[in-house]
């Protein structure tokens, strides 16, 4: 099937786990919503064939939160499944702030999906997406505190 990415922005009340968890319930319904496939995020996963060979790519491909900011490794098998935060210098390196904005992070993620050349791609922010079944989190601010995350990933080889 390839790779695909994926981002999202989800509200965020300083627990990155809860986060990601609401977020996943909320793509879970948009995507098997109707009941016809799975009728729970657990069945979902019950399915190791379809989980293990193909997954979703979406967010419902990442199970679990670390608090590394080191890249992921191919080579670990940990990794995968993975959401870590972007490492701060990254987050300065592509926002020039500390404290990115939901519009920031947005106009960022649309800029990076426009470049026409591999090597524009690989400097934006998507770029540094380089491991598939694996994702990054941005903590964004709304006057100066905390309100969402910007989520980004892919899933695929």
């Amino acid at each position: 099937m390839g790779a695909s990415g994926w981002d999202y922005v989800t509200r965020y009340d300083g627990d990155v786990e809860a986060a990601l968890e609401a977020l996943r319930v909320r793509v879970f319904q948009e995507e098997y919503g109707d009941g016809s496939s799975y009728r729970s995020i657990e069945d979902l996963y019950e399915d190791e064939e379809f989980m293990g060979t193909e997954g979703t790519h979406t967010i419902l491909d990442i199970d679990r939160v670390v608090a590394t900011d080191a890249p992921p490794v191919p080579s670990r098998s940990s990794d995968y499944g993975t959401l870590r935060p972007l490492a701060a210098s990254r987050v300065v390196h592509h926002f020039d702030t500390d404290r990115p904005t939901v519009e920031e992070y947005e106009r960022l993620v649309a800029a990076a999906a426009e470049t026409t050349s591999h090597e524009e791609h690989a400097r934006s922010l998507l770029g540094e997406r380089r491991m598939g079944w694996t994702g990054y989190y941005v903590v964004l601010y709304s006057d100066e505190k905390p309100t969402h995350l910007g989520i980004f990933g892919s899933s695929g080889d």
